[in-house]
C-alpha cells in the first residue's frame, strides 16, 4: 500500500467510530491488509461491541488532555502562537482547495493525514513533519494507557522522519514541562473560547 493511502486509511480509522464507519467492516479488513497494525487494529473495532468502541473513543481522545486529537496544543497549548499556528494550516488547506466543515479545526489529526493523502508526500507530508513532537506524544500517551489506538499512530510514524537527537530533547522537554498555558489572543483569529476540546476535570 502507498503513501497515500495508508494516510487516507488511519485518517479515517481515527475518525469517531460512528455506525457508517462500523458498517463498512469489509472495506476496512481489505483497505488495511497487509499493514502491520492497521490489520490488528481493525481486527479489534469490528469485534468489539459499537458501544464499547464509542465509549472507549471518547474516553481516548475526549476525556483525556494528553491523548487529545489536536496537534497545535501539544506545542503552543491556547496560546497566541496556537492560534496563528491554525490560521497557517487553515491557509495551506485553502491553497490545495481543502475547506473544513464549520467547527471544524485544521489541526485534528484526521483532517491532517487526510491532507497528507491528497495533496502528497511534498506540501502535504509538512503539517504531519512540522507536529512530529506533538504525534509523538499523544503516541507515548495512548501506549501509556494500552489502547489500541496506539497502534494507528505507530504506523503513522513510521512513515515520518526519524526523529534527531534534538527531536528527543525537545520531547522530553515537553513532556515534562507541558504546553504554554496562556489564554488570550484567539479569538483575533476567529477561533475562540471553543478552541480548546478538553474538559477542565480531564488529565
Amino acid at each position: 500500500m502507498d503513501r497515500s493511502r495508508i494516510f487516507q486509511l488511519t485518517s479515517l480509522l481515527l475518525t469517531y467510530p460512528d455506525g457508517e464507519l462500523l458498517a463498512a467492516g469489509d472495506e476496512l479488513r481489505a483497505a488495511a491488509a497487509g499493514v502491520d497494525g492497521l490489520e490488528s487494529f481493525v481486527d479489534w473495532l469490528l469485534a468489539t461491541s459499537p458501544i464499547e468502541v464509542q465509549r472507549h473513543y471518547v474516553q481516548t481522545f475526549d476525556l483525556r488532555r494528553r491523548s487529545g486529537l489536536y496537534l497545535t496544543y501539544y506545542l503552543h497549548g491556547d496560546t497566541r502562537k496556537r492560534g496563528m499556528a491554525l490560521l497557517m494550516l487553515k491557509q495551506r488547506y485553502r491553497a490545495h482547495g481543502l475547506r473544513l466543515a464549520d467547527g471544524e479545526l485544521p489541526d485534528l489529526l484526521p483532517i491532517v493525514l487526510e491532507f497528507a493523502a491528497t495533496a502528497g508526500p511534498g506540501d502535504g507530508e509538512a503539517p504531519l513533519r512540522q507536529h512530529r513532537q506533538g504525534i509523538e506524544l499523544l503516541r507515548a500517551a495512548l501506549h501509556e494507557t494500552r489502547t489500541p489506538y496506539a497502534m494507528v499512530l505507530d504506523v503513522v510514524c513510521e512513515l515520518l522522519p526519524q526523529l534527531t537527537d534534538a527531536d528527543r530533547e525537545a520531547l522530553t522537554a515537553l513532556a515534562f514541562d507541558g504546553p504554554p498555558v496562556e489564554t488570550v489572543g484567539l479569538d483575533a483569529v476567529g477561533m475562540g473560547p471553543n478552541l480548546a476540546p478538553y474538559a477542565e476535570v480531564c488529565k
